[in-house]
């Protein structure tokens, strides 16, 4: 068996704000419509966390439960726990249509903390930052490509696809770098 590795190995860069890429780390990616009898047993029994509402993540420990469109949630869970997070969601949901998929090696997960954090999103998404509360799960662009993010009292969390992931942290390493920062007036 080869061993797990994250995207970057836990590539760093210190700016204006801390940039650094987390992982190996669970991710699954559940297809269920909303009300399926079950849906929210089933993400209680796979994370601990209640159903996330709409641009929500809810965090239970190393576990969390989001969001990421009208049929469809990511699981967080430790990257070992993922084979055993499937079956108790197979047998949850037995007989119901769902689909839930492990897509952790199929993703990178990057931390950017600090006072100024927020600016180094600011640079690459078009989101309103100034009203994105904690724990608002955003699915949206990181300058060119597709990303997901969300605040809490931290920093922020950015999950990109892996094919991406050099880029990405270009991007986050070249909005943090000192000198940067966004004017205020």
């Amino acid at each position: 068996m080869s061993k797990i590795v994250s995207a970057l190995n836990g590539a760093s860069f210190d700016g204006f704000a801390r940039i650094r890429e987390i992982g190996p780390l669970g991710m699954i990616s559940l297809r269920a419509k909303p009300d399926l009898p079950g849906l929210v047993a089933a993400i209680q029994a796979a994370t601990g966390c209640a159903l996330p509402a709409q641009r929500r993540i809810v965090h239970n420990g190393d576990k969390a439960a989001g969001w990421m469109s009208p049929d469809e949630y990511l699981l967080i869970v430790p990257y070992a726990d993922v084979a055993a997070t499937l079956a108790v969601l197979a047998e949850t949901l037995a007989g119901q249509h769902h689909l839930a998929v492990d897509v952790s090696d199929a993703r990178a997960v990057f931390r950017i903390e600090g006072a100024r954090a927020a600016e180094v999103l600011q640079k690459l998404s078009p989101v309103d930052h100034a009203t994105l509360a904690e724990n608002e799960l955003r699915r949206t662009r990181a300058a060119q490509v597709a990303a997901a993010f969300w605040r809490d009292e931290a920093g922020y969390t950015l999950v990109c696809f892996r094919s991406v992931a050099t880029y990405v942290m270009g991007l986050l390493k070249a909005s943090a770098q000192p000198g940067g920062e966004l004017f205020s007036g």
